[in-house]
């Protein structure tokens, strides 16, 4: 019997590949993850960042060997429960790394200058450019939260602009930073120096809503806060509040807090999901944010990395040489 592959909100042009790739092999495409009696004696299944990959799903595919993520993160999986039944878990460390990052710097770029006021007002036959005055991004702090990959090409950029740029990371050393030409301070530091914050670490116990009221309070006043990692990195009524406030002079997102409920609001919501629809509604209208719908990856470039890395991974574990695990799957 062949073994069964599954691939889960994928890109449609990549079909034929993939098909290519595992000719020996039955493949199922799915828009999500369900239709468990159609599916329940797949082996691999692959999925993105929209995918919640939780307890129960996996107590519905018993078959379930090898989970392959077309994403760095790997959040959206329960890897405890993948431990306990001995699923491996790979993911993409690195594909995109300069991608987000330039995104990120659309996004700066964009608010430093008002470039979406400015286009709006011009497309509307109005070319008068009172209220449009930006600011000059050389000679001013960046704030770096999270120095791996994409936080170092982040780096890179901001020292091309002549800026100067702050880290804050656990994991890396002052000498570390150093060497990429950057001061590694502690966070709280970091906020109240930086004319500009922008996130670029993992979400996990100790990054989960971070920049929160307290947060912002030690934050620069007029500064701008950029987010191309996740979400729930920030608490999005406190945002609100910064802006408010004149904490926050700009806002330029490419993650929301509660994006599959922003996504899916036809499924079934809970009134914490409600609550942060009509928050991020709210924070959409403002005329000093900008939020894009989870595009920073989204570059031909960058996609193409992530399928070929996602067929060699699939193809490493079917060989016996599991490469890019998160999660051994050993009990």
């Amino acid at each position: 019997m062949k073994k069964h592959l599954v691939f889960v909100d994928r890109e449609k042009w990549d079909r034929n590949l993939l098909m290519r790739s595992f000719p020996s092999y039955r493949l199922t495409f799915l828009e999500k993850l369900g239709q468990f009696e159609k599916i329940k004696d797949a082996e691999i299944i692959s999925v993105f960042v929209n995918t919640k990959v939780s307890k129960e799903a996996i107590q519905k595919l018993p078959n379930l060997k090898f989970i392959a993520t077309r994403s760095t993160g790997f959040d959206h999986i329960d890897l405890k429960a993948c431990q306990e039944r001995g699923i491996k878990v790979a993911n993409v460390p690195t594909y995109g790394e300069n991608t987000v990052a330039e995104h990120a710097f659309g996004l700066i770029l964009n608010l430093s200058r008002k470039i979406t006021q400015a286009i709006d007002r011009t497309r509307a036959g109005d070319f008068t450019i009172g209220g449009l005055m930006g600011f000059d991004l050389k000679g001013k702090t960046i704030g770096i939260i999270g120095a791996g990959n994409i936080g170092r090409h982040v780096i890179k950029m901001a020292l091309g602009f002549e800026m100067k740029v702050l880290v804050a990371d656990p994991s890396v050393t002052s000498a570390e930073v150093k060497k990429l030409g950057a001061t590694k301070v502690e966070l709280k530091k970091l906020l109240a120096q930086s004319d500009i914050v922008t996130l670029h670490c993992p979400l996990c116990a100790p990054t989960s809503g971070m920049i929160n009221a307290s947060a912002i309070k030690q934050m620069k006043k007029g500064s701008l806060l950029i987010n191309t990692a996740r979400g729930e990195l920030m608490d999005t009524t406190a945002v609100l509040a910064g802006l408010k406030t004149g904490i926050l002079a700009g806002v330029g997102l490419d993650a929301v807090e509660g994006e599959q409920a922003l996504k899916n609001q036809a499924t079934s919501l809970s009134k914490q999901d409600l609550r942060l629809i009509m928050e991020n509604r709210l924070l959409i209208k403002q005329p000093n944010v900008i939020v894009t719908p989870h595009i920073a990856f989204n570059s031909r470039e960058a996609v193409a990395r992530i399928v070929n890395t996602t067929i060699e991974n699939i193809k490493s574990y079917l060989s016996g040489k599991s490469k890019n695990l998160v999660s051994s799957g050993r009990r």
